[in-house]
């Protein structure tokens, strides 16, 4: 992408908080990168691109595919040696982006496996961590990406290096970059492991401010209309933010981080309960390159708590369910006795001033606090953006609440008054629960859930490759090739290979399902104790969903209908939010939440053939509402049955007396049931091994 194609990165209005960590990984590339989270349509791609104009250009060895500097080539590149101060050449640094879909091959490089066995050399085609080294890697919805592509990723960000391994055969090259995540929450979350390894995460959202947003569309159609002369009218202001990054940069090794700043941030990490130690570093990084960008040689107060703010929000969460951020009144506070207890080492620097009141501000306007907007975008003539303009929440813009599927109704098919809803309840406390499966052997999405046929895990046998061969069976290779030798004029010690011989390893892991919950919210089930209990373990389910990859969708029914009440995504805490205000009430209308479920797998179906689904049924299993409602949902309990869908019925049916209504809906389902009680992993023993007697079974008859 040309200069000129690309949108200024200070023609961006807002988002201060975005552009102050980008920036602070231009200077420091050590701080191990940024995680933006944001909402459709918030300039989260446009800020990365726009950033790769303002680092400064790179030097490298004049052929070589790995961009080796000519000063310090790397010892151990797989184009070199390469001597010192060889010939050379400079080029712009490099944005490269990595796609959804791609494979590990794309990432990490291939090797030429028939030219590695059969002559011993290591023809290693780079991939695009060689690409991106002494640039930006930019991965957008990385939430969306394979695990273990991010696990790949986020080792070469930390080590500095890619190894490609093939059946002893390795190369290994430097991979230095800056890394960039952008993802939608509403699309899914990472795991807590993953993002504890990207070194600062922005919250961003779209300006609520009518004024901010007119400005934002004002200059994009500018820049759409004629992208050379817009980028032509923020030439100066880029020019200027590009020298004070290459000025931070040469200022950064001079920075002090004393032993009060380091206290500081001890205390500060301790306080908020952040695990290990990574989170200690990136503050120390990160308030080193704050200074460093404020002109300073001293890391001040301010810029122990301006990165806190940045490192830590990211690391606190444990699961889905956390609300991200940090209170800043306990940082404040945490900060002022760890203040009064160790030595003070920083000079003084006016509360919410990090620049020391002097220079430029972090986005390349005038003097002011990083987030406070004064001349952020570099707008020259433009009013100041303060900081309640700059993503700032309306009231009322919280998701709409879950209203159910009307009021409930009495016998005889008189609507009762809308005060006979009942209100929704709390969910009980989540528990561990034991693993739901769907039986036999798929080939879906990866995941942690049921068995499949997967690029990771355990070797099951060989088959010949279709396509490139990225798994190499070495044993079946060798033995398709041993008989022909004598053919091939075999001379030597070497075994003669060709491309026929190659056998493709097959392997078995596990894959991510379609969960799809099927919950009860009709009088039936409207005791307080009760909905709580069953929303605990509805939340207990997904939680476990969210751990093992599984897309989540929910379905509920009352009163005279069932409703999707979200459509499958892989944001549990999207379903999450919808079940906690869930209201419960009227009749139940069981056949109609089974003919809802079966229209959503229906169409995930055409969408997503390789995923399969696990329908869990959470109810008492009554039927009541119209002619004959029992019959009715025995038919549509069939027609998930004749589609052999893997079932489970989570039995809520509470007293005394019971009825056994939820176990005869299990088995019209040819699925199995199981009491609310029994869903904790200590208490459902054999579970799977029903589930998966029953479909085996069902497979036989």
């Amino acid at each position: 992408m040309s200069t000129s194609s690309r949108y200024p990165f200070t023609a961006i209005v807002g988002q201060d908080d975005l552009r102050l960590a980008l920036l602070l990984n231009a200077v420091s590339p050590a701080v191990g990168g940024v995680l933006v989270r944001g909402e459709k349509g918030t300039a989260k791609s446009t800020a990365v691109r726009a950033l790769a104009a303002l680092l400064p250009p790179v030097r490298t060895v004049e052929g070589c595919r790995f961009s080796c500097d000519p000063d310090a080539p790397e010892p151990g590149c797989p184009d070199g040696p390469h001597p010192v101060d060889g010939p050379g050449g400079e080029r712009p640094a490099r944005m490269v982006e990595l796609p959804v879909g791609a494979s590990e091959d794309r990432l990490v490089g291939a090797l030429d496996i028939e030219r590695a066995l059969a002559e011993g050399v290591k023809a290693f085609e780079p991939g695009l961590l060689a690409d991106a080294h002494r640039g930006i890697l930019y991965v957008d919805e990385v939430n969306l990406l394979h695990d273990h592509l991010i696990d790949l990723l986020l080792d070469a960000a930390a080590m500095g290096a890619s190894y490609v391994e093939r059946e002893g055969v390795s190369v290994r090259h430097a991979a230095r970059f800056l890394l960039v995540g952008t993802m939608n929450p509403e699309e899914g979350e990472l795991r807590p492991q993953l993002l504890d390894r990207f070194g600062l995460t922005v919250e961003v959202a779209a300006s609520r401010k009518p004024d901010q947003r007119v400005e934002v569309v004002r200059r994009r159609l500018a820049f759409e209309d004629d992208p050379a002369a817009f980028a032509g009218r923020w030439s100066g202001e880029e020019a200027e933010l590009r020298g004070r990054v290459a000025a931070a940069r040469a200022l950064l090794p001079r920075v002090r981080l004393g032993d009060g700043a380091l206290r500081r941030i001890a205390a500060v990490c301790a306080a908020f309960e952040v695990d290990g130690m990574r989170g200690d570093l990136v503050m120390a990084r990160t308030a080193t390159a704050l200074a460093a960008w404020a002109g300073r040689t001293e890391v001040a107060v301010e810029d122990v708590r301006r990165a806190a703010l940045l490192a830590l929000p990211h690391r606190r969460r444990r699961n889905p369910f956390d609300a991200p951020g940090l209170d800043e009144e306990k940082l404040d506070e945490v900060l002022r006795d760890a203040a009064a207890d160790g030595p003070e080492d920083e000079p003084p620097t006016p509360p919410g001033d990090p620049d020391g009141g002097d220079g430029p501000g972090p986005d390349g306007g005038g003097g002011g606090q990083p987030g406070t907007g004064d001349g952020a975008d570099g707008s020259g003539g433009l009013p100041p953006q303060r900081a309640e303009d700059v993503g700032a929440p309306a009231p009322g813009d919280a998701p709409e609440a879950l209203t159910g599927a009307g009021p409930g109704e009495s016998g005889g098919g008189t609507p009762r008054p809308a005060s006979s809803e009942q209100p929704a309840v709390a969910a009980g406390e989540p528990f561990r629960t034991r693993v739901l499966s769907v039986p036999g052997l798929g080939a879906g999405a990866a995941g942690r859930r049921s068995r499949a046929r997967t690029e990771h895990g355990r070797t099951t046998g060989a088959t010949r490759p279709e396509g490139a061969l990225t798994k190499l069976h070495l044993t079946a290779t060798v033995r398709a090739a041993a008989p022909h030798q004598r053919a091939r004029g075999r001379a030597g010690r070497g075994l003669v290979v060709r491309r026929d011989d190659l056998r493709q390893a097959t392997r078995e892991g596990r894959e991510g399902n379609l969960v799809l919950f099927v919950v009860d919210a009709s009088g039936s089930m409207a005791a307080r104790r009760r909905m709580g209990a069953v929303k605990g373990a509805v939340l207990s389910l997904l939680l476990d969903a969210y751990q093992r990859r599984d897309k989540v969708g929910l379905v509920t029914f009352r009163g005279r209908e069932a409703e999707v009440a979200l459509p499958p995504t892989s944001s549990v805490d999207a379903a999450a939010a919808r079940l906690t205000s869930l209201p419960t009430g009227g009749r139940t209308p069981l056949a109609a939440g089974l003919l809802k479920a079966h229209d959503v797998l229906r169409v995930e179906r055409l969408r997503d053939a390789t995923r399969r689904p696990l329908l869990v049924v959470v109810t008492d299993g009554r039927a009541t509402g119209g002619p004959a409602p029992a019959a009715l949902a025995a038919r549509a309990a069939r027609l998930h049955a004749a589609e052999a869908t893997a079932s489970v019925v989570v039995d809520c049916e509470a007293g005394p007396v019971r009825l056994g209504l939820a176990g005869e809906l299990a088995r019209e389902l040819r699925g199995t049931a199981v009491a609310l009680a029994e869903l904790r992993a200590d208490a459902l023993t054999g579970l799977v091994k029903d589930v998966t007697e029953h479909h085996s079974a069902r497979r036989a008859a």
